[in-house]
């Protein structure tokens, strides 16, 4: 196998065996990226840039998003990790 993709292997990660497998209504279960079960893109609040609404108590409710679950997901969050690290050193 070509290094090239035996290193995105990383990239992608999928839990069928998982009760709430997939967390999120798509189309395609076979390209549903369970890597970022847990969007390290939440803390960024607006910022974030996924499809979220804020709900009556205020909590951040990102059900609509599929950012961190689609092709793509794991490049799109790596581009925003140094404002998540950003955030990580305030603390």
């Amino acid at each position: 196998m070509e290094q090239n993709q035996e290193a995105k292997k990383f990239k992608f990660f999928s839990h069928k065996e998982c009760e709430y497998f997939p967390c999120h209504k798509v189309k395609d279960e076979e390209s549903f990226n369970c890597l970022f079960c847990y969007c390290p893109l939440y803390a960024l609040g607006p910022e974030c840039g996924g499809k979220f609404k804020y709900g009556e108590s205020g909590i951040k409710d990102c059900s609509d998003c599929l950012i961190p679950h689609s092709p793509g997901g794991f490049e799109y969050i790596m581009e925003r990790f140094s404002k998540i690290s950003d955030l990580a050193k305030q603390g």
